[in-house]
């Protein structure tokens, strides 16, 4: 095998050469919407283009309040992941502490499946057992008044859920019945 040669004609070292080599652009990483479903408002997240981190988008107020899902919510959704070009959709699993499914998991699930049909996403269910704890310790850390929380609290959740899912490398499950295809 030939060495390597810079722009002087000169052998490349082994440092230039390792250099060079990991200055090649690495093929991209697929992004990822993040999402913490509440019953009164949704958290929105998306990956950067790299796929290394998790950043904040929105706070989705739910057209309809409960256990009946809205037309509207689910298309605004779709639209984001469309926007943001993501390969799949990542949804807080709202478990007990105990790892058994709430009952709010089956709404969420419900909710889950519907979007993964509509946008023709794979879902992703992640453990989001205490996110929302832990965004409102963080804002509150960071400064911001607790009555303020509210606005953002869904979005923080929602950027812990995928940052979490992002470092697990998309590969390892943090819960039973991680994957669901969506479409």
């Amino acid at each position: 095998m030939l060495p390597a040669i810079n722009r002087r004609g000169a052998a490349l070292s082994w440092n230039e050469e390792t250099i060079l080599e990991n200055a090649k652009p690495s093929p991209a990483r697929p992004r990822y919407l993040g999402l913490d479903i509440g019953s009164r408002r949704i958290g929105v997240a998306v990956s950067d283009e790299l796929g290394l981190t998790a950043q904040p988008v929105l706070t989705l107020e739910r057209r309809r309040i409960g256990s009946a899902i809205s037309r509207d919510d689910l298309r605004s959704l779709a639209r984001l992941a469309r926007r943001f070009g993501v390969a799949g959709i990542v949804v807080g699993n709202p478990l007990h502490l105990s790892g058994e499914a709430s009952p709010q998991a089956e709404r969420v699930h419900a909710f889950a499946a519907e979007l993964g049909a509509l946008a023709g996403l794979p879902i992703h269910y992640w453990d989001e057992r205490l996110t929302t704890r832990e965004a409102h310790q963080l804002l509150y850390e960071a400064g911001h008044e607790r009555q303020k929380h509210r606005k953002v609290v869904d979005q923080v959740a929602a950027t812990l859920i995928l940052q979490g899912f992002l470092e697990a490398g998309n590969k390892v499950p943090r819960d039973k019945g991680n994957e669901k295809a969506g479409a």
